[in-house]
């Protein structure tokens, strides 16, 4: 993302100063909202995303795979790089994107066309510029072994984590699908992997809780590269959330994955108050 953009993190010196003083950050400084258009967003096109987004507050914007704005692996090296023009020349600060690959396949076939599919999507993200993408897990088969299917997840994520690395593209893997939708079996997942490469996209799903909030947390905090939000209103403990996540220092953005609305600014406005308001921050 340009300089014009993000800032330079560079504090203004007097001219006879000689060297530049870095401004240091605000410790627990406000979590960043984006937007994740799996819902909310689908039907726009980039400059609708660039635009409502700018207009509100929100700041990074997650781009699921086969909706409106038309990010995908089908755009020419000409048409990826003027993606990544529009949304450098935004206000937006970074963007990333939300693929659909999966790695519980029993047909070997089938899970290598995922793997290389992913590949290619993050050769994508490179283009476009985005920072990670999303991936799933997604599901226990019948007849295998959990702990063969978490091995097979993992080291999956391994090799497709290790190419988006060598691109400069985080692979996150969400807390999503049936019964892989735990956090516990994500950390599995990330132990068979065995690669530092391996980040994970937290779902805000009510499975959270189940132990405790704090412990499942703890997890993984250390690996958590991504954030997806439904309805702040819900029974979600949002507000112990996002104290777990300023005090870890996560520095991503939690991207909000809600219904569309027909007044889509307002609602972007009353979105953001909210979430700032459980965070003590309005």
């Amino acid at each position: 993302i340009g300089v014009a953009a993000l800032g330079t993190g560079i504090q203004n010196v007097s001219a006879g100063s000689n060297a530049r003083v870095p401004i240091q950050k605000k410790k627990n400084s406000p979590l960043k909202l984006g937007l994740m258009t799996w819902t909310l967003g689908k039907d726009w096109d980039i400059e609708t995303i660039i635009k409502n987004c700018s207009e509100t507050g929100w700041v990074h914007a997650e781009l699921r795979t086969t909706h409106k704005h038309g990010v995908e692996v089908s755009l020419s090296k000409q048409e990826r790089q003027e993606v990544k023009k529009r949304f450098e020349d935004s206000p937006l600060e970074a963007i990333s994107l939300a693929s659909a690959f999966r790695y519980h396949y029993t047909d070997p076939t089938e899970l290598r066309e995922n793997i290389n599919g992913t590949k290619e999507y993050l050769k994508l993200a490179a283009d476009v510029g985005a920072i990670g993408i999303r991936v799933f897990p997604n599901e226990f088969p019948e007849g295998v072994s959990r702990e063969k299917t978490m091995e097979q997840i993992g080291k999956s994520l391994a090799e497709v984590g290790e190419f988006g690395h060598n691109l400069g593209v985080d692979v996150r893997v969400c807390v999503h699908g049936k019964e892989t939708d735990h956090v516990s079996v994500i950390k599995k997942i990330i132990d068979y992997g065995n690669s530092p490469y391996i980040y994970v996209n937290w779902n805000c799903s009510e499975n959270d809780t189940i132990g405790g909030l704090k412990k499942n947390f703890n997890l993984v905090k250390d690996r958590i590269k991504g954030v997806h939000l439904h309805e702040l209103y819900s029974d979600y403990p949002y507000r112990e959330f996002f104290a777990l996540l300023r005090e870890s220092g996560y520095d991503g953005y939690c991207n909000a994955e809600i219904d569309q609305s027909c007044e889509p600014i307002r609602l972007m406005h009353y979105y953001r108050g909210l979430f700032l308001a459980l965070q003590d921050e309005l």
